[in-house]
């Protein structure tokens, strides 16, 4: 008996495996474009740090920027070279172009002091937080 019911349980996850492959590969078209930009957000006292993967892409066609506490990515990619043979066969691409885009909520940065770095594939974005001044610190007296 305890060996028909591992049977069982056995076939039932080999089912779900299937079904999991199945639709991983008939739905991979459908796969959402940040699956694509792979992201690391740091932050301490002083600011952010963002890393964002975006292999293949060329630095003149990524484009960055900062507004309403916003930081906003985008990547854009006309065409990436034919792998396909003589006959124009091509058994299996992942790659993509067309334009990717992101946009993370970083309250309070220096815009000025922002500084990115786009290096194997990876852009690095250093956002430091503006610094609250005493100077800018007003009291105001109740009469």
């Amino acid at each position: 008996m305890a060996n028909e019911i591992q049977r069982r349980n056995n076939l039932f996850d080999n089912l779900m495996n299937m079904r999991d492959w199945m639709n991983d590969d008939f739905f991979s078209d459908l796969t959402p474009v940040a699956d694509h930009m792979k992201t690391d957000v740091s932050e301490n006292d002083k600011g952010y740090m963002v890393k964002i993967d975006m292999p293949g892409f060329d630095k003149k066609d990524i484009h960055i920027n900062y507004a309403n506490n916003i930081l906003s990515v985008t990547g854009h990619r006309d065409t990436f070279a034919d792998d396909s043979d003589k006959d124009g066969n091509v058994l299996h691409t992942e790659r993509r172009y067309g334009q990717m885009s992101r946009q993370y909520r970083l309250p309070d940065v220096d815009r000025d002091a922002v500084k990115a770095q786009y290096t194997n594939g990876v852009l690095t974005l250093n956002l430091p937080k503006l610094q609250a001044s005493d100077e800018n610190d007003t009291r105001i007296d109740i009469d």
